[in-house]
């Protein structure tokens, strides 16, 4: 099944979901119960106005005038009761305010129930991922027999997968929403489908950081597609644009593999590279974390010893996550940083080692060799390290993205791409200019400032978060 074919199914899916939906019924109560609770309370009330009320007959002349005295009588009584302490009421009157709030109270619980906390989950967001509250009730003996059966437990993955999926609609609103918008700019204009149609298409495209190879793809593709499926309406040329989008994303993703190459035995390492300010360390940080949640070994190496901070940052992640860290002076040599790491990792049994490096693409070649000697370090310790080459790229600075993405791809072996701050952008089409252009996998996102925010790369969520809601029926 092609990812288009995924995405439709979802769309439709979420569609009819939405469709179906029920509106939540008024909860009633019960009509006997309401009925003999409300007049509970009622009979409580008259007799609170009989205590309240003067016990003086009014003559049978002056009925008129006594009937419109009597609510300011009444109103007296009841303000001269309300003035009053407590201590000083009548006994009456006590008995029947409290008569009357105890019909109210059970007039009210009948007509809300309490919901029962065993079966009622409640959404708590807590670090990017919904939790169930503990229960506090303590089960009796014939519920937790019968448990095992009866009971619902919720299936942790299925819920991880929903909160996943979750952030990624988050992550991509403003990319989807910047999207959606140039398109129905373009559409609004839609007269023909003809050259001039073409040439606006190809600018939106470029525009929203597509890419300029892809963005001429699907153009080209699409003036036989269209003549082909016969679209002369916008809403069909829409579909037709979002289906081929989707189509040669899918297409230059063939034989990519988005997970992390882990080490068949001994240590995986991980090294990190990236131009300084796109979120390197931190992205360490929370990929440190995610490892330990896993149950693995970690250690960090902090290589990146001439950028001022580096090392501090490092350490603060390391401490935070409770991992190890490798460090030295400020300025020493990075390499010497990364053997004491290595050997580290190797002897004491670590699964996983993440090097911190310096990124200072003005000076290209010291960088080439700075790489090169790390990795020639790295491999003389553990013949095949390292296992990803990971290049973390800042989402928000668009084709400037991928410029660097193509200078450290001739600097080094990259294997795959961290891309942050997709949440904070309108520019998450640069997923598909480097899929297409680079060939290179995206193995992380980062789609919000929460240590769980860095989600592993999934391309149905990605496609269904930036192209939600542009596909029409």
């Amino acid at each position: 099944m092609g990812l288009f074919d995924i995405f439709r199914r979802r769309s439709k899916k979420n569609q009819d979901e939405e469709k179906e939906k029920p509106a939540e019924p008024e909860t009633q109560a019960p009509e006997s119960d309401s009925k003999s609770a409300e007049s509970s309370a009622s009979a409580a009330q008259s007799k609170a106005n009989l205590t309240a009320e003067p016990a003086s007959e009014v003559p049978a002349s002056d009925v008129g005038e006594a009937s419109s005295e009597k609510p300011q009588a009444k109103e007296t009584a009841s303000a001269s009761a309300e003035a009053a302490p407590d201590d000083v009421k009548a006994p009456d009157s006590q008995a029947a305010d409290s008569a009357e709030a105890t019909a109210r109270k059970k007039a009210a619980s009948i007509r809300t129930p309490a919901p029962s906390q065993d079966n009622v989950a409640v959404d708590t967001e807590t670090e990017g991922k919904l939790e169930k509250p503990e229960s506090t009730v303590t089960p009796t003996s014939s519920q937790a027999a019968g448990s095992s059966s009866a009971a619902s437990v919720p299936d942790d993955s299925a819920t991880e997968e929903t909160a996943t999926t979750t952030s990624y609609e988050k992550g991509l609103a403003k990319s989807r929403s910047s999207f959606g918008q140039k398109l129905n700019a373009l559409l609004a204009n839609f007269r023909h489908v003809d050259e001039g149609f073409f040439d606006d298409l190809e600018d939106m495209l470029i525009e929203s950081d597509v890419g300029f190879d892809m963005s001429m793809r699907i153009a080209d593709e699409l003036r036989e597609e269209v003549k082909l499926k016969n679209a002369k309406k916008p809403k069909d040329v829409q579909n037709v644009i979002v289906e081929k989008m989707i189509d040669l994303y899918d297409q230059a993703g063939n034989g990519e593999n988005a997970a992390i190459n882990m080490a068949k035995s001994g240590p995986t390492v991980i090294l990190m590279v990236g131009v300084n300010g796109v979120g390197k360390t931190t992205t360490i940080g929370k990929m440190a974390k995610m490892y330990k949640d896993q149950g693995k070994k970690v250690v960090l190496a902090a290589a990146d010893t001439f950028r001022a901070g580096a090392i501090e940052q490092l350490n603060v992640w390391a401490e935070r996550d409770g991992v190890e860290i490798v460090k030295s002076k400020p300025k020493s040599d990075p390499s010497s940083v990364v053997f004491d790491a290595v050997r580290k990792a190797r002897d004491e049994n670590y699964d996983i080692l993440m090097v911190d490096t310096a990124g200072r693409l003005q000076n290209k070649v010291n960088l080439m060799n700075e790489l090169s000697k790390m990795k020639k370090i790295l491999t003389r310790e553990i013949p095949e390290a390292p296992h990803e080459v990971l290049l973390v790229l800042d989402a928000t600075t668009g084709q400037n993205a991928m410029t660097q993405a193509k200078m450290f791809k001739e600097a080094t072996n990259v294997t795959g791409i961290v891309l942050t701050k997709l949440d904070g952008t309108a520019r998450g089409g640069i997923v598909l200019a480097i899929r297409s252009e680079l060939h290179l996998p995206v193995k992380y996102v980062g789609l919000g400032e929460k240590v769980t925010d860095l989600k592993p790369f999934d391309p149905n969520d990605f496609v269904y978060g930036l192209f939600k809601g542009l596909i029409s029926e």
